[in-house]
């Protein structure tokens, strides 16, 4: 059998020899006969062993490397003569890039200070966040504070620290209104439309006193976007105690549309109603709410009210 025997046409082969003469060209153009020395040490001024140094002439692929020695020295050969990009890298220290003008047999001496990595404080802050609430549960309120407090000077502009401390001040007995309000101001001042940060503005109010100042804040909010109806329910509860309670009905109604499975809102809205002399309304919540929830804190008083209706 014959050898096959493959032609590449002329045109082809012509392209072939053209681009392996522009790749010869292009590593020409970046090597000579030229060295560069250079030193790293760190922000001590100690030598810097293994760090990689790279070196790339602007305009060109090929990439020239070396490595530091112990005592922080490095030197690259066969550079031509043109501008240089050197890129020093080890890890946990931040990369340095150097351009360096190569004229002559060699480059001026490269001295380069590596600084550390700055670290992501991010994993720190959510540990200490954590250990912070784990306290605070168990009832050491100070001690979770100065966790908080400690964050805060470390990290000034994680301002959300300032909501955790205000909480903090909340859960003391008695509560610490006004320094709760303090903290939580500068936490609102950069997040005026978190939902959460309002309804714990009312009910620091609410607490306070300021049930009209409360009331404002509440009425600003878009209860589709509240998670818990706590804050709600204590001001319905003010709203009964203030004998508004039609006022309070309305409200404990947009409640259970929005939290259906809360069965507590309908023995507040039975008190409402009983509030506003609706007993047959009245009635009918207690009675669900009794059947809903039987065992519930608040079913012996919805028990006890029901009676007293029959009378």
């Amino acid at each position: 059998m014959k050898a096959l025997r493959i032609t590449i046409p002329v045109r082809t082969a012509v392209a072939f020899i053209a681009v392996a003469m522009l790749a010869s060209s292009a590593l020409a153009q970046s090597r000579g006969n030229a060295r560069l020395n250079g030193k790293v040490v760190d922000e001590q001024g100690q030598p810097v062993a293994d760090v990689v140094v790279k070196a790339q002439m602007n305009g060109q692929t090929e990439v020239f490397s070396g490595t530091s020695d112990k005592k922080g020295e490095f030197r690259i050969n066969g550079l031509a003569n043109g501008e240089w990009k050197v890129e020093l890298a080890k890890p946990d220290l931040e990369t340095a890039t150097e351009m360096v003008e190569v004229r002559g047999d060699k480059a001026p001496p490269l001295n380069v200070t590596l600084k550390k990595a700055s670290k992501d404080p991010t994993a720190e802050i959510n540990a200490e966040l954590q250990r912070a609430a784990t306290i605070a549960q168990s009832g050491k309120i100070a001690e979770a504070r100065k966790i908080y407090e400690d964050l805060l000077v470390k990290y000034p502009s994680i301002y959300q620290i300032e909501g955790f401390i205000a909480r903090t001040y909340a859960a003391e007995t008695p509560p610490n209104i006004p320094l709760a309000l303090e903290h939580l101001k500068k936490n609102l001042d950069k997040e005026p439309t978190n939902v959460e940060l309002k309804l714990f503005h009312a009910e620091l109010l609410m607490e306070s006193g300021d049930k009209t100042g409360s009331k404002a804040i509440l009425d600003t909010v878009d209860m589709t976007q509240v998670k818990d109806p706590y804050t709600y329910i204590n001001h319905a509860i003010n709203l009964i105690n203030d004998k508004k309670g039609m006022e309070a009905a309305d409200l404990l109604t947009r409640l259970i549309n929005q939290f259906p499975t809360a069965n507590e809102l309908y023995y507040y809205r039975g008190r409402a109603y009983v509030a506003a002399e609706k007993l047959d309304l009245a009635k009918a919540d207690l009675e669900k709410f009794v059947t809903l929830a039987p065992t519930a804190k608040e079913a012996a008083d919805a028990k006890k009210i029901l009676e007293q209706l029959k009378k």
